[in-house]
């Protein structure tokens, strides 16, 4: 009995299983370099900003001063994520990450420490309320935020007292190094009582006043009334518009 011969296929119908995987390989290829793309877009490091042009007050600083804060080498740290939640609605603030933030209400701690030229300054402010921020100069967050406070006081003006305090017990030289790049028109002071002493090239410990205040992470900002009580506490980076928002509600 003759074998049968297996059946041809049309001609020019003969599916190409090649082709077919090339396809698929690109289409595939195609959604995850986009999906790359939009992450990169989410959570790329933003370039720092350019040092700030010198005030007369930098201009005026010790040249001793000068001298050891160059040679500390500050320049800005950023890393992927940062300075994107800044830009957000005013409900859009992380929650606290420390438990120990003072409470509304709560009378705010006084003290007073010194800028890194020496001159004495007292937190809260009399008679104003006062912004107070913990930073530290090696904390890519408080980079991040650094322009944007600056922006702030500018817009208040005299009318809130903005001052920053340096958190983890670093020398005036490294403070100094970064009030002066980012041009903070409010005085950054020093608090050299924790252990270990910090750096802008090393963490130090929480200093007397950071702990005094709850810092459990950088930075830690405080709006507080001109009674001298607590308006409000906030951690990490925070939205302008929530700032705004809490500090015009301080001037009533």
């Amino acid at each position: 009995m003759p074998r049968t011969q297996p059946m041809s296929r049309p001609a020019g119908r003969t599916p190409d299983h090649g082709a077919r995987w090339v396809g698929t390989l690109l289409v595939t290829v195609a959604f995850a370099a986009t999906a790359i793309l939009l992450l990169l877009r989410n959570t790329s490091a933003p370039p720092p900003p350019p040092p700030a042009r010198p005030t007369q007050s930098d201009l005026n600083a010790p040249p001793a001063l000068i001298r050891a804060a160059r040679a500390v080498g500050f320049s800005p740290t950023t890393e992927p994520g940062v300075g994107q939640v800044e830009g957000k609605p005013a409900g859009d603030g992380p929650s606290p990450y420390s438990k120990l933030l003072l409470k509304p209400g709560t009378p705010a701690p006084r003290f007073t420490l010194r800028t890194p030229e020496g001159q004495p300054v007292t937190v809260p402010a009399a008679g104003r309320p006062t912004f107070l921020e913990f930073f530290t100069t090696w904390c890519p967050h408080c980079n991040a935020e650094a322009p944007h406070l600056r922006r702030l006081a500018l817009q208040f003006g005299s009318r809130v007292a903005f001052v920053a305090v340096n958190a983890d017990s670093e020398g005036p030289p490294s403070v100094y190094a970064f009030h002066r790049y980012f041009g903070l028109p409010y005085p950054a002071l020093v608090d050299p009582s924790g252990s270990p002493r910090g750096s802008f090239h090393q963490r130090g410990g929480l200093g007397r006043w950071a702990r005094a205040y709850g810092v459990q992470a950088y930075p830690t900002m405080y709006v507080i009334s001109a009674q001298g009580r607590v308006l409000w506490a906030g951690d990490s980076e925070q939205p302008d518009a929530l700032v705004r928002q809490k500090l015009q509600a301080a001037l009533g």
